[in-house]
């Protein structure tokens, strides 16, 4: 058997959330960004300092706010669940049994014979 040609996407089946090492991970590694950005503020701050003063003053206030966007984004908390896929939603089968179907009458009771 071999695999069908063909460029079909990856399906969700699921509407499961990420784990929880991996969400921690990842806002682990977002904190670390912005602090190794907010380091390089810091020491282009310190550097520019006698050429430009005005961006080392840009330079450290950015350091100066960068931690408190980066506490607040990392404790933001887990994302929301994904949706369910779009393609359970679209189809929806219709009823086995129908009773008074768009101006059809229902069948009348039947009583039994005896």
């Amino acid at each position: 058997m071999g695999k069908s040609k063909g460029t079909a996407g990856v399906v969700r089946i699921t509407g499961a959330r990420s784990s929880l090492t991996e969400d921690v991970r990842r806002r682990q590694r977002r904190y670390m960004i912005s602090m190794a950005v907010r380091t390089l503020c810091v020491i282009l701050a310190v550097v520019l300092w006698k050429e430009s003063r005005i961006l080392a003053i840009i330079a450290l206030v950015g350091g100066m706010f960068i931690p408190y966007v980066a506490v607040v984004i990392a404790n933001a908390g887990r994302e929301s669940p994904p949706t369910m896929p779009e393609t359970f939603i679209g189809h929806q089968p219709r009823p086995m049994l129908e009773t008074g179907v768009q101006g059809v009458p229902a069948p009348a009771p039947t009583t039994p014979q005896g």
